[in-house]
């Protein structure tokens, strides 16, 4: 490991540490207005949703209707109040049964 290699990783560290430590050396005990809170609030759903809506469509090749099937039961099971856990296992139970009449 050459020198180069170190001055990446003290270059990596920097690029990753330095927007993390801005916001809490500037906004420290400052209130945010309630539309920027909102946004910022909001940002780990829409992530979460980019991340998830392409493996709905392409979790089994060929068959776009066992990842829409997947998550409509995800939704439905969410929507009437189910945890996390009962989420995922009620979502694996009703891919599992489809799984075996199709």
């Amino acid at each position: 490991m050459g020198p180069s290699y170190w001055w990446m990783l003290l270059g990596m560290a920097l690029v990753t540490y330095i927007p993390r430590m801005i916001p809490l050396t500037v906004l420290d005990g400052k209130e945010l207005p309630p539309v920027v809170s909102g946004v910022l609030r909001n940002i780990p759903y829409a992530v979460l949703g980019a991340l998830i809506f392409p493996a709905i469509l392409f979790v089994q090749e060929g068959n776009i209707l066992f990842g829409v099937l997947g998550a409509g039961a995800a939704f439905l099971i969410a929507i009437f109040g189910g945890g996390v856990m009962s989420v995922v296992l009620g979502t694996i139970a009703v891919l599992a049964v489809y799984s075996l009449f199709m």
